[in-house]
C-alpha cells in the first residue's frame, strides 16, 4: 500500500521549469509549440509572474525554448541525446532497462578473448588474460546513439555463464546480476569523457562509410566495488552529431 505522494519543496520556478523540461524530452511538446504566455502561466500554476518568467528564463538557458517577439516562447528544436554508460547503469537502476527514450539495442555479441593490453591495465589483469567482452549497438528514430562495449573480468562468467552469451541481458545490466550472484556491488565509478577525429574501426561500427571524416565522442566508466576492484569497464563510442547535456538544478 503507497503512503501520501510526497510534497514538493523546490522553489515554484524549479518546479514549472522541471514540469515543461520533462514534457519538451519526453515529446509531450515538440519543435515549434508554443508555451503559454507569462501571464497565462502564472494564472495557470497559481504563481507571479515573476516565477513564470524565472521558470521561462531557466529553460531559455538550457536551449529548451526561445522567446520569439510578437509570438512568444517556441519549443526549440532538440539536440540528439547520448548517453554515458554511467547513465545507463543509472536508468537501468528505476526502470530494469538501460534503453533511452525511443531506444533499441541490437548487434548483442558476447564472447571471452585475450584481454587487449589497455584493458588489462584497467582491470588489473595481465594482457592475454582472459575477459568477457560484450558488445552492443543503441539505435533511436535518428539512428545509431552509439556503439557501446563492456569489458567484464572473465571470473564472473564462471558464476554468470550468460554474460559470454551472444545475446541481451534478462533481468538488468550485467553489474545488476553480478551483484545479485555475487553480493558485490558497484560503490565508485570513473567517468572519462574526450573527443577524437573518428578512426575506421570506429566508423565500421556505426556503420558509417570509410570515408566520413568526423568527431565523436568516447566516453569510458570504470565501475569498482568497496574495495577499489573494477567489475566493468564500459567504452560508449558516440556517433557524430549526437550531444551530452546534463541538468542540475541549482537551489538559492
Amino acid at each position: 500500500m503507497s503512503g501520501p505522494p510526497r510534497a514538493d519543496n523546490r522553489p515554484p520556478y524549479v518546479r514549472i521549469a522541471s514540469k515543461y523540461r520533462d514534457l519538451i524530452n519526453s515529446g509531450g511538446l515538440s519543435p515549434g509549440d508554443l508555451l503559454p504566455s507569462i501571464s497565462a502561466l502564472a494564472a495557470e500554476e497559481q504563481v507571479s509572474t515573476a516565477t513564470a518568467d524565472r521558470a521561462m528564463k531557466l529553460l531559455r538557458r538550457e536551449k529548451l525554448v526561445q522567446g520569439i517577439p510578437g509570438v512568444g516562447t517556441e519549443v526549440m528544436a532538440r539536440p540528439i541525446p547520448l548517453s554515458s554508460g554511467a547513465e545507463r547503469h543509472d536508468r537501468s537502476g528505476r526502470t530494469q532497462s538501460s534503453w533511452g527514450v525511443g531506444e533499441t539495442s541490437s548487434g548483442h555479441t558476447a564472447e571471452v578473448i585475450k584481454a587487449p593490453k589497455d584493458v588489462a591495465h584497467v582491470l588489473g589483469i595481465s594482457s592475454g588474460d582472459d575477459v568477457i567482452r560484450r558488445t552492443r549497438v543503441y539505435q533511436d528514430g535518428h539512428g545509431i546513439v552509439c556503439h557501446s562495449t563492456s569489458w567484464i573480468p572473465a571470473e564472473f562468467g564462471r558464476v554468470l555463464p550468460q554474460l559470454a552469451r551472444p545475446e541481451r541481458l534478462q533481468g538488468g545490466l550485467s553489474l545488476d546480476l553480478i551483484a545479485r550472484a555475487t553480493g558485490r556491488r558497484v560503490e565508485t565509478r570513473v567517468d572519462e569523457e574526450g573527443a577524437r577525429l573518428a578512426t575506421k574501426d570506429d566508423l565500421a561500427l556505426l556503420g558509417l562509410p570509410a570515408e566520413t571524416v568526423a568527431a565523436v565522442l568516447v566516453m569510458t566508466v570504470q565501475f569498482l566495488d568497496i574495495d577499489g576492484d573494477v567489475l566493468e569497464y564500459g567504452v560508449d563510442i558516440g556517433a557524430p552529431g549526437r550531444t551530452r547535456r546534463t541538468t542540475s538544478e541549482v537551489l538559492q
